[in-house]
C-alpha cells in the first residue's frame, strides 16, 4: 500500500515539475515574442487589446440589458518557426583554433595569385606588361567627365604588383566610404588577431555551485543549432538527467557603451552586444538567407539566454526562473564552448554580402585585441591604430563605426588602394582575406546581381569589389586583372549623387574598362 502510495506521489511530483517548467518556457515565450517584435506589431497588439477591453465593456452592457450570456467556446492558436540548424556554416562547438569544418564565402574565382598576374610580393609582375597612365587616362576619362558621379568624386588606381598610382582624380581626399570603410575593418582586425583566430562563446559556473552563466565572446554568427550544442554540453557537465535545480545568468560585460547604432533601429543592424544568436534576427525569418536587412530583435542577448535556458531543460537541467544579467567571476570554471569559424572566414564572408553585424563586431575585436574597451569609439580608435601600423596614408581619416553605416566615416581612395596593396603583398600573407573574400561580378555577393549589361560584360567575372551605397553616397574598391594580365587595385568613391543607379553604373563601367584595357607602357612592353 505505501509502496503504491510512493509512486502515485512521485508520478505527481514530476507531472508538476514538468508542468511547472513547460510553465516557465511558455512564460519565457511570450517575453520574448513581445520583445523581439518590431514597433509595428506592437502597435497593433496595443490597438486590439484596447478594442477588446472596449468590446468587452459593450458586451456586458448588452448583457445586462437582454439577460445572461448562455454559453461561449475560445480557441487558442500557436505558432513556432522552424528551428534554424546549423547556421553558422559549420559546427565549431568544441573545437580547437586548428579544427576544421570551417564556413567560408562562396568562392567562385580561385584565390587571387599576386605572384602570377603582378603582386605586391612580386615586383616583376610576373611577365606581365605594366599598364602605361597615359592609356589608362584615355580610358577612363571620359566615363568620370560624362558619368554620374557628381561634383564630389576621387579616384585612384594603383599597378599592384609595385605599388605606383597609375591613375588618380584627389586621391588623398577624404570622403563617406559607406560600406567600402569594411575593408579597413578586416585589415585591423586581421592584423590585430590573425587569420585563425576563432571568437569564443562560452558556459563558465558562477559563484554559486548551481549557477551557470552563459558568456559572450562576440560572435554574431553563432548558430540556434550550435547553441543548442552548447547547451547539451552544458547539461552533460552538470550531470544530465541528474543535474538538478540551476539558475541562468548571461554576461555582456565583453563590451562597453551603447549597444545601438547611431542610425537607430535599422534592419540592417541588430542591437551590438557581444551575445547573439543568428544575428538576431527574429523569428520567422529562418527561410531568409542569413544576409541583407531583416527585422531585428530589440534584445539579442536576453533571447539567446532564454533559448539557452530552453535547450538546457530540454537536456536534463531544471533552470529556475527566468535569466538574469550577471557577469562571470574572473576565473570561472569553464563547462562548455563553442568556437566561431576563423576570423579569415569571417572577413571573407562580412566582404561577400556587405555584413554590417560581422563588421562591428570585427571592429570591436581588434580593441579587445589591445585589452581596450569595445565601443563604438574605443573600436574606430583600435582601427585607425592598426591601420597605423601597417604604415598606411590615414590623414583625414575617421572610423565612427566598422560597418559603413555612419555618414561620419571618412576615408580616401588612396587609403583604400594602399590597403589592397598590402593584402596582395606576399609580405602580409594573413591580410589576404581582404582580397579573397571581395564579391565578383556578375557571380558572388553584392555584385551578384550587376555586370550584366553590355557595358558591364567586359567586368563580369574579373571585377572583384567592395561596393558601398548610401543615399547620396556611392563606391566601389576592390582588384581586377586587365586585358594584359596585370593585377591592378583601384578604388572610386562618389559623394553627393543625384541619381544613385546612374552613378553606380558609372562605378561598374569604370572597373570594366580597367577589365578591357590593354593599356600597355608602350608598343616594346609586350
Amino acid at each position: 500500500m505505501r509502496d503504491t502510495a510512493a509512486k502515485v506521489r512521485g508520478t505527481a511530483i514530476r507531472a508538476y515539475r514538468e508542468t511547472r517548467a513547460r510553465a516557465r518556457r511558455y512564460g519565457r515565450r511570450i517575453r520574448q515574442h513581445w520583445r523581439t517584435a518590431t514597433p509595428q506589431k506592437r502597435q497593433t497588439a496595443r490597438v486590439a487589446a484596447g478594442s477588446a477591453a472596449l468590446g468587452l465593456a459593450v458586451a456586458v452592457t448588452a448583457v445586462a440589458v437582454t439577460g445572461p450570456w448562455d454559453s461561449g467556446q475560445r480557441t487558442a492558436e500557436r505558432s513556432r518557426a522552424a528551428a534554424r540548424e546549423g547556421r553558422s556554416g559549420g559546427n565549431h562547438t568544441g573545437e580547437g583554433p586548428g579544427g576544421t569544418g570551417s564556413a567560408h564565402a562562396p568562392k567562385v574565382l580561385a584565390a587571387l595569385n599576386p605572384e602570377a598576374a603582378g603582386g605586391a610580393g612580386s615586383r616583376s609582375g610576373g611577365g606581365a606588361p605594366p599598364p602605361g597612365s597615359e592609356a589608362l587616362a584615355d580610358a577612363l576619362e571620359p566615363l568620370v567627365e560624362d558619368g554620374d558621379l557628381g561634383k564630389r568624386h576621387a579616384l585612384s588606381v594603383v599597378d599592384a604588383a609595385t605599388g605606383k598610382r597609375l591613375y588618380s582624380v584627389k586621391p588623398r581626399t577624404t570622403l563617406t566610404p559607406a560600406s567600402t570603410v569594411k575593408l579597413a575593418t578586416a585589415a585591423a582586425a586581421l592584423s590585430a588577431r590573425g587569420a585563425d583566430h576563432r571568437i569564443e562563446t562560452r558556459a563558465v559556473r558562477g559563484d554559486d555551485k548551481d549557477e551557470v552563466v552563459l558568456v559572450g565572446g562576440g560572435d554574431p554568427t553563432l548558430s540556434a543549432g550550435a547553441l543548442k550544442k552548447l547547451a547539451r554540453a552544458t547539461a552533460r557537465e552538470l550531470g544530465g538527467k541528474d543535474a538538478g535545480k540551476v539558475s541562468l545568468k548571461y554576461d555582456t560585460s565583453r563590451y562597453s557603451g551603447p549597444v545601438k547604432h547611431s542610425i537607430g533601429t535599422n534592419d540592417n543592424l541588430a542591437p551590438v552586444t557581444p551575445l547573439m544568436v543568428d544575428e538576431g534576427r527574429l523569428e520567422g525569418t529562418s527561410d531568409r538567407p542569413l544576409h541583407g536587412p531583416a527585422p531585428r530583435s530589440a534584445e539579442p542577448a536576453a533571447d539567446a539566454a532564454e533559448a539557452f535556458a530552453d535547450a538546457l531543460e530540454e537536456h536534463g537541467a531544471e533552470v529556475d526562473g527566468d535569466p538574469e544579467k550577471e557577469k562571470a567571476p574572473r576565473d570561472a570554471e569553464e563547462l562548455a564552448v563553442h568556437r566561431s569559424a576563423p576570423l579569415s572566414a569571417l572577413v571573407e564572408r562580412m566582404l561577400t554580402y556587405s555584413d554590417n553585424d560581422i563588421a562591428e563586431a570585427l571592429a570591436r575585436q581588434t580593441a579587445l585585441a589591445s585589452d581596450g574597451s569595445a565601443g563604438f569609439e574605443s573600436a574606430g580608435k583600435a582601427v585607425r591604430a592598426r591601420l597605423d601600423r601597417l604604415g598606411l596614408p590615414l590623414d583625414g581619416s575617421r572610423f565612427a563605426d566598422g560597418s559603413g553605416l555612419s555618414r561620419s566615416d571618412k576615408v580616401s581612395p588612396a587609403l583604400l588602394t594602399s590597403l589592397l596593396a598590402r593584402a596582395a603583398d606576399s609580405r602580409h600573407a594573413d591580410l589576404r582575406p581582404v582580397l579573397t573574400g571581395l564579391p565578383v561580378a556578375r557571380f558572388t555577393g553584392t555584385l551578384g546581381d550587376r555586370y550584366a549589361g553590355d557595358s558591364g560584360k567586359a567586368g563580369a567575372g574579373l571585377v572583384r569589389a567592395k561596393t558601398g551605397t548610401l543615399t547620396g553616397v556611392n563606391a566601389l574598391a576592390g582588384s581586377v586583372v586587365d586585358a594584359d594580365g596585370r593585377l591592378l587595385l583601384f578604388a572610386f568613391m562618389a559623394s553627393g549623387t543625384k541619381d544613385g543607379k546612374a552613378a553606380q553604373k558609372t562605378l561598374d563601367e569604370l572597373a570594366s574598362a580597367l577589365a578591357n584595357c590593354g593599356c600597355r607602357e608602350s608598343p616594346s612592353a609586350g
